[in-house]
């Protein structure tokens, strides 16, 4: 079940932005139908990863799959009676695809005035890069992301993670949301659309607006923070931690923990303006103290102090640590073919509602249930699968 059990979502993304937009909503509860070309005529194989890979797996969970040609008249008319009983499209085609299928929004909202198109683009519906093709590595350049990634003088470095994906299906997805809420009010759908490059301004946050208001052009500086001193990350005897601390009192407690009372008194680190004029002073001082006790020792230690500190891990010992294992983020699902999956789970948590635990679809799986819940006759989807466009 779960909260948007009563919603029904036609899946038609690829790759990584569009379907973390859909897992949002199928994870859950939403009945959300996983729309692919047949096999034999569908020519994006490997885009968004191997099929029975992590990738693919992990988002499109909770979805179910069916065959559909929208190039092909008799298919694009069942996708029209899909949609007639939808309550949300959601798709990341280039902007002129969806008119050139007519399926855009002014097409769906003929057939189903309630209907929710979202859509995700590379730079925007329209505009001079509307046509362009977009990828996560291009918005994090573009964005800004990429010149305050890394270390100082090193250059552009990308994430490790595609952030830009990630977050416009985050967008997407908060926007159908809100769209659904006020179609409550209203009776009417609505067009919700965002882009990579739109999400990775968006992302830049404070960064961006240190040059939207007041004229800094942010730069890189590495593990440590922009702005906030101390904030970064330090050697210990045998290892690294990251250590995050602003502010009067939590630079007493961090003094206090790491016994540089006698380095503290030097006036570049007497007062908060001054430690952010020199930050390399401080970062030496909190360095020099660092060294003498294991990691473990000292995020134990300034934790207890009231410090926010932790250490730096790889995936497995993300995994092995014991609060991840008692938040219970890796999530099983059993798949048919692969047996026993263990996946990331949404990171929001609903006392009393269980997400769903379905599993990635194989290629028009549901096909025939699910025209079948929409009204297609046993007849028409055979009618539909010889014409090959099923």
């Amino acid at each position: 079940m779960g909260p948007l059990s009563a919603i029904t979502v036609l899946d038609l993304t690829r790759v990584r932005s569009g379907p973390t937009c859909v897992r949002q909503l199928a994870d859950w509860g939403a009945n959300c139908i996983k729309i692919e070309a047949p096999d034999e005529i569908d020519t994006g194989k490997g885009m968004g990863g191997e099929r029975h890979g992590p990738d693919f797996q992990h988002v499109h969970r909770n979805k179910r799959g069916i065959t559909l040609n929208l190039k092909h008249p008799a298919g694009l008319a069942g996708f029209r009676r899909l949609v007639a009983r939808a309550d949300v499209v959601v798709e990341n085609y280039r902007p002129d695809v969806k008119t050139r299928l007519g399926i855009g929004y002014e097409a769906l909202a003929a057939i189903n005035p309630r209907i929710i198109l979202g859509s995700i683009s590379g730079f925007g519906q329209d505009g001079p890069y509307a046509r362009r093709p977009g990828f996560d590595q291009i918005a994090q350049g573009m964005g800004g992301l990429m010149s305050v990634t890394g270390l100082p003088g090193q250059g552009p470095v990308r994430a490790g993670i595609p952030v830009a994906d990630l977050t416009t299906g985050l967008f997407c997805a908060i926007g159908i949301l809100a769209t659904l809420l006020e179609r409550e009010r209203t009776g009417k759908g609505r067009w919700v659309h965002t882009s990579l490059l739109e999400s990775m301004v968006a992302m830049m946050d404070f960064q961006a607006t240190r040059w939207t208001m007041a004229g800094e052009v942010p730069g890189q500086v590495g593990n440590d923070h922009p702005t906030t001193v101390p904030t970064g990350l330090f050697h210990t005897a045998d290892g690294v931690i990251n250590l995050a601390g602003g502010g009067e009192e939590m630079w007493r407690r961090i003094v206090e923990t790491l016994g540089i009372g006698e380095a503290a008194q030097d006036p570049d680190l007497a007062t908060e303006a001054a430690r952010s004029r020199n930050r390399g002073k401080v970062n030496a001082a909190l360095q020099a103290a660092l060294l003498q006790d294991s990691s473990a020792a000292w995020v134990e230690r300034l934790n207890r102090a009231g410090v926010p500190a932790g250490p730096v891990y790889s995936m497995d010992q993300v995994f092995a640590d014991p609060q991840v294992q008692h938040l219970g983020l890796a999530w099983s699902v059993e798949h048919p073919l692969l047996g026993t999956l263990r996946l990331v789970r949404s990171p929001i948590q609903m006392p009393g509602v269980e997400s769903p635990r379905r599993p990635t679809p194989e290629r028009g799986e549901h096909t025939d249930a699910v025209l079948a819940e929409f009204g297609f006759s046993p007849e028409e989807v055979a009618a539909l699968r010889a014409a090959r466009a099923l």
